[in-house]
């Protein structure tokens, strides 16, 4: 196997740290990015190269890529997400969500874009959701953030493919980490969805075999491109179908 230099942000917890690992153990040299210390301390003594960084702050970033040597592979992984009706959402939680969702993986492709193309290819994986193609209640934002980052990678791909570099849209469904609980402390959320939740080590392990296999997109579980598909072609009727899952409290 081709032991790829692969460069991970949002690497200090839930999927991002799962695939900082599953990399790590399959032996590709990785520089993982993030802002927990502790965790990146413990990255560090697996074996991987660490950039401690806030990367909604834009020196933090020029930082980080400064310190980038030649990589294969970009895994654009850290989100956040603050699930609350948009008229409850303070000015600084929106900002936020879209500095981190929107504004980091942009600012960050068109920084190491130029590097996959003078070096003739690479991989961009994107770490989005399916609330960057069905919205629901209480996620508004985030899903614009969400949309916005679908829209762009989709884009990116049509940019970047005469220079050999793939694009991977990774898009999951409610994923059982830390992510939940930060994004609603009341935990509601969590309780209104757990039927539909899966495993970080399930999406760290699909997002890793795209490095191999480049595909163009990736939808976890599968069955939710299927959902996507028909809310695209009947919204109102996936909608009234799932009803208690769009209104969900």
């Amino acid at each position: 196997m081709n032991k790829k230099t692969v460069f991970v942000t949002g690497a200090t917890s839930g999927v991002g740290l799962k695939i900082t690992e599953i990399c790590i153990k399959k032996g590709y040299t990785v520089y993982a990015t993030g802002r927990n210390e502790s965790a990146l301390k413990t990255l560090s003594n697996m074996g991987a190269h660490v950039i401690q960084a806030d990367l909604r702050r834009l020196e933090d970033m020029e930082r980080v890529v400064s310190e980038l040597p030649d990589i294969d592979v970009a895994i654009l992984n850290a989100g956040l997400g603050i699930f609350a009706n948009v008229h409850e959402l303070t000015d600084e939680e929106v900002d936020t969500m879209i500095d981190v969702n929107v504004k980091a993986p942009i600012y960050l492709t068109k920084r190491i874009a130029p590097k996959l193309i003078a070096r003739g290819g690479g991989h961009l994986i994107y770490v989005s959701s399916q609330a960057g193609k069905v919205a629901t209640r209480k996620a508004s934002v985030y899903a614009a953030s969400k949309h916005a980052i679908t829209g762009f990678l989709n884009g990116v791909r049509l940019e970047l493919a005469e220079y050999g570099i793939n694009v991977t849209g990774i898009f999951p469904g409610p994923i059982d980490t830390p992510f939940l609980q930060k994004a609603d402390a009341t935990n509601a959320y969590r309780e209104s969805i757990k039927r539909f939740l899966i495993e970080p080590e399930y999406v760290a392990t699909e997002v890793v075999k795209t490095i191999e296999r480049p595909v163009r997109e990736v939808n976890l579980p599968r069955v939710m491109g299927i959902t996507a598909k028909l809310y695209a072609l009947a919204p109102v009727l996936v909608e009234k179908v799932g009803k208690g899952f769009f209104n969900k409290k």
